[in-house]
């Protein structure tokens, strides 16, 4: 048996459960409907940096499937399943282009055409009680206030991801040499 391998199935299981430890406390605390999914995905980074891309990749599908079934604020599930949880990966491969001026408008759109597919979703095939009334009561100006606030939250956790990818490589893996 190959013990890598092992090795590696034992973490994308363990990583897979935390992140979806993080998913449920997002059910039990107000507000934490965008925090959570971001822990969530921290958890990815391990993964990213250790091990093949394709073993972060189905620890974030399984995490995402489970919560599904299991989770019952489908807001919360489907950011992060649409939105924030595949942003670790997506980011590595956006990040290659060259140009930063091109880089952070290919970021923002892939994160709101995930938005915008998500609410589509809660609006459509998981119909959340409230939500049409709620952003009728927005209106068209807080709607797009809403939306600027999220691509600038979306802006600081690219950078958080960043931040913690280097604290993860620096100061935590040296601490976790059994895993390689």
């Amino acid at each position: 048996m190959n013990s890598g391998r092992t090795r590696q199935t034992a973490l994308c299981g363990i990583l897979a459960s935390l992140g979806l430890v993080f998913l449920a406390l997002g059910n039990a605390v107000p507000l934490s409907t965008y925090v959570s999914p971001m822990l969530a995905a921290f958890v990815l980074i391990p993964l990213l940096r250790d091990f093949p891309r394709r073993c972060a990749w189905l620890t974030w599908a399984v995490t995402a499937v489970v919560a599904l079934v299991l989770l019952p604020d489908r807001e919360l599930v489907l950011i992060y399943t649409l939105v924030l949880g595949p942003y670790p990966m997506l980011r590595l491969t956006l990040n290659r282009i060259p140009d930063r001026w091109l880089r952070l408008p290919a970021k923002l759109l892939i994160l709101n055409a995930g938005v915008l597919l998500c609410y589509v979703l809660l609006l459509i095939v998981f119909p959340v009680p409230g939500l049409w009334e709620e952003f009728s009561a927005f209106g068209t100006v807080m709607t797009v206030a809403v939306l600027v606030t999220g691509n600038l939250c979306f802006v600081v956790y690219d950078a958080a991801l960043a931040a913690v990818s280097i604290w993860y490589y620096r100061k935590l893996r040296p601490l976790l040499q059994f895993l390689h």
